[in-house]
């Protein structure tokens, strides 16, 4: 262990209640008449996380001790938020864990958290990370309370420098029941590698089966100037050529796999600078014939004018796989609109397949914050459409 009078204090409570991760970065979006150009000036995030303790009396106590001795100075984070438990009993003397290291942002050299039984936390200096475990630099002796202890009663968490943002908040239920909240700017953002998609156009497909859109938070516009000289009628004159549709999208990740994977998702959007596809889900485009195998027609039910189907890009939920597709043609047939596709999907489509639009979006805001519970942790991301 390094020695305790050269780090800064650890912040050692474990958080009781949901935990809040705030994701920052900075973008100039520069609008033009036909698109915009989007300029990443902060390509790694600001983090603050925000904890939340139940404690007891001498909890509360030790809490305003720490924060009365170094509330300007950096701290010590343990990041519960990911935290994980150990694949195998922890004896004294080990020194290593088992887990898997790639879920959490766990780094040679750091420091992890060890937490038994929801207890206060001690820190561990790491002297490697592996795929499968952290090499600790010191055997476990003091942090473990016996000989033995069950993988289930732990709980390893990676540790981050920060400082923090806000005042220390205690609110006292009674005189031995109460909640601290404490918010931490985290130090050296990480570098996230982008997940794997599914990818159209050379944009990514989020197509995360968690996601909900949000109709009734959804707004429609196109930026115009109303002309009004106060004598003659109103007229509406076209600013942009830019049609914009906002919306509201929430995705839930249960489980440090489906966490870290959407937290990977975020990272690689920076804010407002990354563009991706988004299906409506709306099964706007309703089969009216079966499609043979080869075949680059589509019958569908009318919903548009003939002209503005041309180069909408759609996606086919067949079974197995998610297909997408550009439409290049449009005609009337009889009572039917018949679209023409830009590749054959190379098997039969049946009656019942559900058809929906693809929207290209970016998030309209610099600022994502996840909610993490016990169970699953969630964002909600506004988006904008942009020009595909």
């Amino acid at each position: 262990m390094p020695d305790p009078a050269d780090q800064p204090p650890l912040w050692p409570f474990p958080a009781a209640q949901g935990i809040s991760e705030v994701l920052e970065w900075r973008t100039d979006v520069l609008s033009s008449r036909a698109g915009e150009q989007r300029i990443a000036i902060r390509p790694r995030p600001r983090e603050i996380v925000t904890l939340r303790h139940r404690l007891d009396a001498l909890g509360m106590a030790r809490a305003a001790e720490l924060a009365r001795a170094g509330f300007a100075g950096d701290w010590h984070v343990p990041l519960w938020h990911l935290a994980l438990q150990p694949h195998a009993d922890l004896v004294q003397g080990a020194t290593e864990i088992l887990l898997d290291t790639g879920l959490a942002d766990f780094r040679t050299g750091g420091l992890a958290a060890i937490a038994v039984d929801g207890r206060e936390a001690a820190a561990m200096a790491i002297a490697s990370v592996q795929a499968d475990r952290l090499n600790l630099a010191d055997p476990l002796v003091l942090q473990l309370p016996a000989m033995t202890v069950a993988a289930r009663r732990i709980t390893v968490a990676p540790v981050r420098a920060g400082m923090l943002t806000s005042t220390i908040e205690i609110a006292r239920r009674r005189q031995s029941d109460g909640t601290v909240t404490a918010s931490f700017l985290l130090r050296d953002a990480p570098d996230i590698a982008a997940p794997t998609l599914p990818s159209y156009l050379g944009r990514p497909v989020q197509t995360d089966p968690s996601l909900v859109r949000r109709p009734l938070t959804a707004s429609l516009r196109r930026a115009v100037e109303y002309v009004d000289n106060g004598f003659g009628p109103v007229v509406v004159e076209p600013m942009r050529e830019v049609f914009e549709r906002n919306e509201a999208i929430t995705l839930k990740a249960q489980g440090p796999a489906a966490r870290h994977a959407l937290r990977r998702w975020l990272w690689s959007l920076r804010g407002r600078q990354a563009s991706f596809w988004v299906p409506t889900w709306g099964h706007e485009l309703q089969l009216r014939a079966d499609m043979t195998t080869g075949s680059v027609l589509m019958r569908v039910a009318p919903i548009a004018k003939l002209a503005d189907y041309v180069g909408r890009r759609i996606m086919l939920e067949m079974p197995g796989a998610l297909r997408f597709r550009t439409i290049t043609a449009a005609i009337a047939e009889g009572p039917n609109h018949r679209l023409t596709i830009s590749s054959d999907l190379g098997v039969p489509v049946p009656l019942g397949t559900k058809v929906h639009f693809l929207t290209a979006v970016r998030a309209d805001a610099d600022r994502v914050e996840f909610q993490h519970g016990a169970v699953a942790s969630e964002v909600t991301l506004p988006v904008i459409e942009v020009s595909a």
